[in-house]
């Protein structure tokens, strides 16, 4: 029977009506909310699907910390779903002097790195202080790497000897940004020459509110900030519980937030334990060490890489290990000191924390990342830790929900169908669906004969159009540990 075509029609018709008989297809959208500039589209606290580099320019602006954030997410998720959300800055904005002192008479070849980008000056001998300063703030402004897409997150300005640059954004942010004066292969004109400040301390910290509320109903499974403080993470925390929020039943759009931390270990550490929740992950940066990109970079270049599994549920990505991925576009600390060894990954993996390393090439590998999920009802617990948890869970009751709209959806329910009418469900009809929807998922669940066993479907006492479910789930892990023992011999006793 159909659902649009009446039973009791008289007059001769041959028809058929049409419906879906349900494909599902997993969606894993990623957001990001950082800053935009004016000259960009997006209004502040307004939200827009990017696609390209050219989109990002557009839509934030050059050099804004959301173009840069969507390059290095692009370029680790070159067909990621990427979404902009405009968050409005406050505050005042960051400025720092870059004096030029005496230049080398015969000149030489400049280089400073601003944000791990490299700013290159060619000066003649003669060249002045003031022409040199001109020339650096000029090369500041004009910056733009064809390869990446990449501005910087200063303009400048000059007087005489001294280049005034500052942040295009309002905030505290800026005093993470990075200047330094590389060693190269030949002698750097630059070395001992100039004088960094800060004249004007970033200040301010903004507000995700209007970003998240222009989010809507509309899902966003990867939600990427750049910024961590502890207002925003209570909000970013409130925004996706599991009472009101999105991974309400009211809700049922899911989502988790990323978000960066620059600090000491210890530091960090207490800030992870400070938000008991498996709503958010931190990705960690040491605040010595010579980190070149801004730590906003680090979480948008992490969340992207990670980004395709995470939406693999139907061939068992999501439920991957994801030790030794590269992320691209970001370079490793300078001080070998500051690479995170295998007790201190261990140690800040124990407290809640993200890990990363680095391979001998200088590559910036990924580790483990985790949510900050410490306990329940006060109690220690580790099932939510894993962050592949978050997006297999997000995959299985996605499916589940599909499946039975496709099968269950505009039904009677009924304790028995003796007549088989397609109008009626039964609660051993809904178990059936939740018990094959469970098998079709071997990547994401697993001993689905264990889970039937347990599985409860059962008409509500009190309203009889209800069907209450006891589902219990059996998720796959990542191996994330190989742990053998190797024993040695002078020669085998029984060997020939």
């Amino acid at each position: 029977m159909t659902s649009n075509i009446p039973s009791n029609l008289t007059a001769p018709i041959f028809t058929f009506d049409v419906t879906s008989g349900g494909a599902f297809e997993n969606e894993n959208r990623l957001i990001i909310l950082a800053h935009g500039l004016a000259a960009g589209s997006l209004a502040e606290g307004a939200i827009a699907i990017c696609n390209t580099k050219t989109d990002a320019r557009n839509l934030a602006g050059a050099g804004s910390m959301l173009e840069a954030m969507f390059l290095v997410s692009r370029a680790n998720a070159p067909s990621q779903e990427i979404w902009l959300g405009r968050v409005a800055d406050t505050g005042t904005a960051e400025q720092r002097t870059i004096t030029v002192g005496a230049v080398p008479a015969a000149g030489g070849q400049g280089v400073v790195q601003i944000a791990g980008k490299t700013v290159s000056l060619q000066i003649n001998a003669g060249d002045t202080a003031n022409a040199v300063a001109a020339a650096l703030a000029a090369a500041i402004n004009s910056y733009y790497d064809s390869l990446t897409g990449m501005s910087l997150p200063f303009t400048a300005t000059v007087a005489t000897n001294v280049v005034t640059i500052t942040a295009r954004h309002k905030g505290a942010y800026a005093s993470g940004l990075d200047i330094y004066i590389p060693t190269l292969d030949t002698v750097n004109a630059f070395d001992g020459v100039l004088t960094f400040a800060t004249s004007v301390a970033g200040a301010g910290v903004p507000d995700l509110s209007d970003v998240l509320a222009a989010m809507n109903d509309d899902p966003f499974e990867m939600i990427v900030s750049a910024f961590g403080d502890t207002a925003n993470l209570t909000l970013l925390d409130t925004f996706l519980n599991t009472v009101s929020g999105r991974w309400s039943y009211a809700q049922q759009l899911y989502g988790h937030a990323f978000y960066p931390a620059t600090d000491t270990s210890s530091n960090l550490v207490t800030k992870a334990l400070a938000k008991d929740s498996w709503h958010l992950t931190m990705i960690p940066r040491f605040s010595a060490g010579g980190f070149a990109e801004p730590d906003y970079l680090w979480v948008a270049g992490f969340v992207a890489r990670i980004a395709p599994w995470a939406g693999g549920g139907s061939n068992g990505d999501v439920s991957r290990n994801q030790s030794g991925l590269v992320v691209q576009n970001l370079s490793a600390p300078r001080d070998r000191n500051y690479w995170m060894d295998y007790a201190t990954r261990d140690a800040l993996l124990k407290n809640s924390v993200s890990t990363w390393k680095i391979d001998r090439s200088g590559n910036v590998l990924i580790d483990k990342i985790i949510t900050q999920q410490q306990t329940t009802n006060g109690a220690p617990d580790t099932t939510f830790r894993d962050v592949q948890k978050i997006y297999q869970l997000t995959y299985a009751l996605k499916k589940f929900r599909a499946d039975l709209a496709a099968e269950h959806s505009n039904k009677a329910i009924a304790d028995s169908n003796p007549s088989n009418l397609a109008s009626i469900s039964t609660v051993a009809d809904i178990k059936a669906t939740l018990f094959h929807s469970y098998q079709q998922m071997a990547g994401v669940l697993e001993n689905s004969e264990t889970a039937l066993a347990n599985l409860v479907v059962t008409r509500d006492s009190d309203n009889a159009n209800r069907v209450n479910v006891s589902l219990p789930l059996d998720f796959v892990n990542p191996l994330d540990i190989l742990a053998g023992l190797a024993t040695a011999y002078s020669q085998f006793a029984n060997a020939a």
